[in-house]
């Protein structure tokens, strides 16, 4: 297991050792109640290596572009690492980069601020959608639910016992909303990337 582990590259979305993820809610939604591996946000951001921590760092700065979601970035900082953290762990589910067919046209629209997120989402491919529609985690609402929830497979793993699954990962559910569209894009951009083989993030030129 060292020896396989030693021969992963560097610049690769890969976490090396379990973490400990704080749980519980205060008016926060982030103090803690107790500690215990919460899989949710992968082997955790703090334990990947370099190289994808660099990339996370430019795609920040590069994919809030809007003026009034330009310090987003630091506010959901946590929330944008779990879910980044996760998608390096489980290698971006093997999807395969459309690097070649989009990049120019997703760099566009995430750089421009008067296109939002529907435009985005778009150019999701049916497999990623269903790769982010089950692994982010956080409570989904289906329109077709007649305002019910659907319970998301990640939330009602690692939610509290007796907590109601609407309050868990709030936090997540509330970034999604507020910016849905950079994360898409930084979804979209880590599996163009080959699921995080560079240092920064790789815009068209």
């Amino acid at each position: 297991m060292k020896a396989s582990r030693a021969a992963v590259a560097l610049l690769g979305c890969t976490a090396f050792t379990a973490s400990a993820a704080k749980r519980g809610h205060d008016a926060s939604l982030r103090s803690v109640a107790r500690q215990e591996p919460d899989t949710a946000c992968g082997k955790g951001f703090d334990e990947l290596v370099k190289g994808s921590k660099d990339w996370f760092a430019t795609a920040s700065v590069e994919l809030f572009r809007h003026p009034g979601r330009t310090t987003d970035n630091a506010t959901y900082a946590r929330e944008f690492q779990c879910w980044f953290a996760h998608m390096c762990t489980d290698r971006c589910g093997g999807l395969p980069s459309q690097a070649a067919t989009r990049k120019p046209k997703l760099t566009a629209a995430c750089q421009d601020v008067k296109v939002d997120w529907m435009p985005v989402w778009s150019m999701f491919t049916t497999d990623e959608v269903k790769y982010f529609k089950k692994e982010f985690p956080s409570k989904q609402y289906d329109d077709e639910d007649e305002g019910g929830l659907l319970t998301n497979s990640k939330v009602s793993q690692y939610r509290e016992k007796g907590e109601k699954e609407i309050n868990y990962k709030e936090a997540m559910e509330t970034m999604k909303e507020v910016d849905k569209k950079e994360l898409l894009c930084m979804t979209a951009f880590a599996i163009d990337d080959e699921c995080v083989k560079h240092s920064y993030i790789r815009l068209a030129k």
